[in-house]
């Protein structure tokens, strides 16, 4: 049983729609994230993950339906407040990291804390930490062009895990990696959100990742479908 099992829900989509041209995406999507839990939406390509992900994390709005978060409705915030959170409570992985090329990785993890208000020498001290528990530390003046695909995902997770989030995202955080930094990004990834609470919510296609979930839902055709527990 998870951690989150009893939980009251701590982010919810009701009946989400969203449209991309004249493709719909979602069409009445439905899941609930509880406190921390680790959550799998596991479905094919162009079944609506990333979509239901994105609005999720308040980085696209729904053309229908709610988003909500720690009591509040996303969908109606203002851009500036998404953001806000997104900085503090939300912590995004995505599946080829996304790195800030110019920047070296101690700098990219650093970047969430100054945008915050922490002074550089802080932010770096807090980065370096990250950077040294996901066992890239001796790479942190390296620029992502200069790490491996295993490397800098773990940097993002850094990033994604520096300013404390309640909420995590990983869109497919493993699918660019091979078997062993695959096996390596998700023990991390699995093990700091235990030891921190922070709720994670996991995009993918793969059922060894999923596999890492207390819970799994599987979306097809832009809508949400339960499944047994898997923990």
């Amino acid at each position: 049983m998870s951690n989150g099992e009893n939980a009251i829900p701590v982010l919810a989509a009701h009946d989400l729609v969203k449209t991309h041209g004249r493709t719909q995406a979602l069409r009445g999507a439905t899941v609930e994230l509880r406190a921390g839990e680790i959550l799998t939406v596991t479905g094919p390509s162009g079944s609506g993950k990333s979509t239901l992900l994105h609005c999720l994390a308040g980085i696209v709005r729904p053309d229908a339906g709610s988003v909500t978060y720690d009591g509040r409705r996303l969908d109606r915030l203002p851009e500036n407040r998404l953001s806000e959170l997104r900085r503090t409570d939300f912590g995004v992985v995505f599946q080829f990291g996304q790195l800030i090329p110019e920047l070296t990785a101690l700098d990219n993890v650093a970047l969430p804390l100054m945008l915050a208000g922490t002074s550089r020498a802080e932010a770096h001290a807090r980065a370096g930490e990250w950077l040294e528990r996901f066992g890239v530390r001796g790479q942190s003046e390296l620029r992502p062009g200069e790490l491996s695909g295993g490397q800098a995902q773990r940097a993002s997770l850094a990033r994604a895990l520096v300013t404390g989030p309640k909420v995590v995202f990983a869109d497919e955080p493993t699918g660019a990696l091979d078997s062993l930094a695959s096996e390596q990004v998700m023990t991390a990834l699995v093990h700091t959100a235990r030891e921190t609470g922070a709720a994670l919510l996991l995009i993918t296609h793969d059922a060894q990742v999923a596999a890492y979930a207390d819970r799994e839902v599987r979306i097809a055709d832009g809508t949400v479908t339960p499944l047994e527990v898997t923990a």
